[in-house]
């Protein structure tokens, strides 16, 4: 049988890069998955497509996650037709300014810091009572190493993170009672297309700093975050895995 057969998941920024990989290794553990998009329909229908054709079950989920109606809007029919979700991975990416701190607007950070925010908690909030009454649920959330370890011009990335770090223990804490846990995972510098303006010199860098010798693949992130779906993780919450090759060993 397989891990996950049975259970629902919601994938928010499904459609690429680390959603993406988590919304196939999670499908591929028997979850029924929903991938999220805001805008790319057709990198969200390619991972639905994919699952499909691996023999899982998916379906498409259009909304702006920082959006309560959007949010319910999306959910709607995939409650009426599978049920409620019994695993959230809150991951959609968040744009943000790369600048240093005495160059930028207040404005600048405030906008990461309300969107970081506003899509952990509309998610949350629109998910979590469902799990309360089936006192079951796995809400796992993207975190970023970036939270604790500073990177150079990413003062709005990492804060961001840092207030979605503190936001999940608070979670965690006033929902253990009811069988449900909330996790993190936090990544170091994964490949994908929102690390892509990344300079090739400081992926170097990082990677001959790093002792697995590179920096992360989606893979490698999809692999914890099953882990937190699972049953494996059911005594762990509030807890923040980290996924970056050694690079930071706490």
């Amino acid at each position: 049988m397989k891990r996950l057969e049975g259970k629902i998941a919601f994938v928010s920024g499904g459609g690429r890069g680390i959603g993406a990989a988590a919304a196939i290794e999670l499908a591929r553990l028997g979850a029924k998955v929903a991938v999220n998009y805001v805008r790319q329909k057709e990198t969200a229908q390619a991972v639905v497509d994919r699952i499909r054709q691996a023999g899982g079950e998916a379906a498409l989920a259009q909304a702006d996650v920082r959006d309560p109606e959007q949010v319910h809007a999306a959910l709607a029919p995939i409650r009426a037709a599978w049920g409620e979700i019994d695993i959230l991975v809150s991951n959609a990416h968040m744009s943000f300014v790369v600048k240093p701190v005495l160059a930028m607007q207040w404005e600048e950070l405030a906008q990461k810091l309300q969107d970081e925010m506003k899509a952990a908690f509309t998610l949350t909030q629109a998910i979590l009572p469902a799990m309360i009454e089936q006192r079951y649920g796995r809400l796992i959330y993207i975190s970023s190493n970036a939270s604790e370890a500073p990177v150079p011009y990413m003062a709005a990335h990492g804060s961001a993170k840092a207030a979605l770090d503190a936001f999940v223990k608070y979670v965690a804490q006033e929902i253990a009672p009811h069988g449900v846990t909330a996790n993190l995972v936090s990544p170091g510098l994964v490949e994908t297309e929102a690390s892509s303006v990344t300079p090739e010199a400081y992926k170097l860098q990082l990677a001959a700093m790093t002792p697995l010798q590179r920096v992360g693949l989606p893979e490698d992130i999809s692999g914890a975050i099953a882990l937190y779906a699972s049953e494996e993780s059911r005594f762990m919450t509030g807890t923040r895995l980290q996924v970056n090759g050694g690079v930071r060993m706490d």
